[in-house]
């Protein structure tokens, strides 16, 4: 396998690409292209048509994959608000790439999948591009969990526009202003799923004891709203100042395990809460029996996170990562981290100087506990591998 990123700055949506394909074929030489990824900034929207043309026209990869974003990652690099154009090309032998693609209509409201492969021994994985005003995500994953058990999901939403129709995905030379386009890959390929969301566990475990849709009445017999007082009160003075917009619920998806640590967890806001009642309102929903436990979400907490992820993915598989795709939530960046580049940069960090490509989302989609969630304030990484043998 090999793999190759190029960025541009430039304004101009025909400079930029060609500067784009120009540096991919000087890095991969004639080598014929499988997968080719395209991030843009919104700069890059109106000409996403004439992107869509010159890549295909000049790199002719099998399968051209790609979308806006609220900014553009590249190597070590996080653009966020100034123009962007990254692609990511990668070489894949004895790799099946399956397109796909879902569009959604609002007057039916019902949503229509077209060319999703037929299930088998080896679903592989999933790259998934949404736009967040007219793809239903948590239905679409559902149905993926369900039609290809064990499958892993990864990408992001799609951004760069504040209104149905502004955002941008693309599809091989067709480009579209809504919906959902995707790959599977199947074969000689490991891709390893690494999903940072950004959090570090504060208080009690507890056990859900009354429960109604994502309303938590009671956490281990008692009032959730106690427990998450009681919770708070035992924060530092530090972490309570920067805590009321910062708590969180995680949620643990795989009963079935001894022990629960951070990666464990799907983490969820808390929506509200009841003075009378005591119950406490979450971004999902919550069944009896299910084991919680509060989160708090910090610069530090994110950024020990998805360090400690990155080593220990080292840690438990031979192959390193040859390339990697990113999909980062556009609430970190600098406006969590307080520096530009912390996703991108402690990736390069810890990965060495592969060729990593992204966008900055407004939501991320990976698997937590062996089923695919779609997430917020979450780094959701695609390490590209050779297979362990």
């Amino acid at each position: 396998m090999q793999f190759s990123v190029a960025l541009s700055k430039q304004v101009d949506t025909d400079s930029a690409a060609l500067e784009v394909a120009a540096s991919i074929r000087t890095q991969l030489g004639g080598t014929p292209i499988d997968l080719v990824c395209v991030f843009f900034s919104a700069h890059h929207t109106e000409g996403a048509g004439r992107l869509a043309e010159l890549l295909t026209g000049t790199l002719r990869p099998k399968l051209l994959l790609g979308c806006s974003g609220e900014g553009v990652i590249a190597g070590a690099e996080e653009l966020e608000t100034t123009p962007a154009l990254t692609v990511w090309a990668a070489v894949l032998p004895d790799v099946h790439l399956h397109p796909l693609h879902s569009s959604f209509s609002p007057t039916q409201d019902q949503f229509h999948l077209t060319g999703w492969p037929i299930p088998g021994v080896d679903d592989g994985s999933f790259l998934l591009l949404a736009d967040p005003f007219t793809t239903p995500v948590q239905d679409i994953l559902g149905i993926l969990d369900d039609r290809y058990p064990g499958a892993q999901a990864i990408g992001g939403l799609v951004g760069g526009g504040q209104e149905v129709g502004a955002n941008r995905l693309v599809l091989n030379d067709q480009v579209y202003d809504g919906g959902l386009v995707g790959v599977r890959l199947s074969g000689a390929v490991e891709i390893r799923p690494v999903i940072s969301q950004g959090c570090r566990l504060i208080g009690e475990r507890f056990v859900v004891t009354k429960a109604e849709r994502n309303l938590i009445h009671e956490l281990g017999g008692e009032p959730a709203l106690g427990r998450l007082q009681t919770v708070f009160s035992s924060l530092s003075e530090e972490d309570r100042r920067g805590a009321n917009r910062a708590v969180h619920l995680g949620i643990v998806i795989d009963e079935h395990r001894n022990r629960f640590e951070r990666g464990d967890f799907l983490i969820r806001n808390l929506l509200g809460a009841d003075q009378t009642t005591g119950a406490v309102a979450v971004g999902e929903v919550v069944q009896e029996g299910q084991t919680v436990q509060f989160q708090l979400r910090d610069a530090v907490s994110a950024s020990q996170e998805f360090n400690a992820l990155l080593v220990a993915d080292h840690a438990r598989h031979r192959q390193p990562p040859l390339g990697a795709l990113m999909f980062s939530c556009c609430g970190r960046g600098q406006g969590l981290f307080g520096k530009p580049n912390h996703d991108a940069g402690t990736a390069s960090a810890r990965l060495g100087a592969i060729p990593l490509a992204g966008f900055f989302a407004q939501g991320e989609i990976g698997p937590i506990g062996g089923r695919n969630f779609l997430h917020g304030y979450t780094a959701s990484l695609a390490l590209f591998a050779e297979r362990d043998c």
